[in-house]
């Protein structure tokens, strides 16, 4: 690989998933413990966890993240405005929204640039950042291109391809596209289908800062174990 493969490399670009519709409090605790140990960058926790997430991670340096306007992105921004207060008023400090899927179909671009910003904006005054979701699966690539840029212009921290609950996650040509239309100030996360080591080392290849998974403790034994072999 172009890049020296280490531990943090992997680790640190992990956006650890407790995401899945029928995980427990419990399960979610676990999770949290389980990013803790294998100092990943941070969880995306369900909003109402929260709490429960920043009580176990504070001190380990793994940040706490949330999920906003998910996962169709057709909430009201007013309400999207407010889920980033309460997230944040929480613990959270790093905020997913989903962008409104259908405007940008649609092509109102002054409505979905006004839905980001405000995030952000909100965002940014309590000191989280925001990664901006744009369901790749259903979008063409000039509606990709324009959200590339909108965000951009609005001062969003990432951009990021799927939520993980469409009909598709990240694909390398959209990683591709993605990192090409956005400015350097803008970061890349994959979303959806990162399960293995290699596929890992792959999206980091792309240009991605963030992953996200669910088989973190999988994909990070089998990067313990390489190393070990001596890469």
């Amino acid at each position: 690989m172009a890049l020296e493969l280490t531990y943090d490399l992997i680790a640190k670009r992990i956006d650890h998933s407790l995401l899945q519709p029928t995980l427990t409090e419990e399960e979610m605790e676990a999770g949290c413990i389980l990013a803790a140990e294998y100092g990943v960058a941070s969880v995306c926790i369900k909003p109402f966890a929260v709490p429960l997430a920043a009580k176990i991670l504070r001190g380990t340096g793994v940040e706490v993240g949330t999920t906003i306007g998910f996962p169709h992105g057709g909430h009201a921004t007013s309400v999207k405005v407010d889920e980033s207060r309460k997230a944040m008023d929480d613990g959270a400090t790093e905020l997913d929204m989903v962008v409104n899927i259908g405007q940008a179909i649609g092509g109102n671009w002054p409505a979905v640039a006004a839905d980001i910003k405000a995030v952000v904006d909100v965002a940014h005054a309590g000191g989280a950042i925001v990664k901006v979701i744009f369901e790749n699966c259903y979008l063409g690539d000039g509606q990709k291109v324009r959200l590339c840029q909108i965000c951009g212009e609005v001062g969003a921290d990432y951009v990021k391809t799927s939520t993980g609950y469409g009909t598709g996650g990240a694909t390398h040509a959209d990683l591709i596209l993605m990192r090409k239309s956005s400015p350097p100030s803008v970061k890349l996360k994959a979303a959806g289908g990162v399960r293995t080591l290699d596929q890992a080392i792959e999206v980091v290849e792309l240009g991605c800062d963030r992953f996200g998974a669910s088989k973190t403790a999988e994909i990070l034994d089998d990067l313990k174990a390489r190393l070990a072999a001596g890469g």
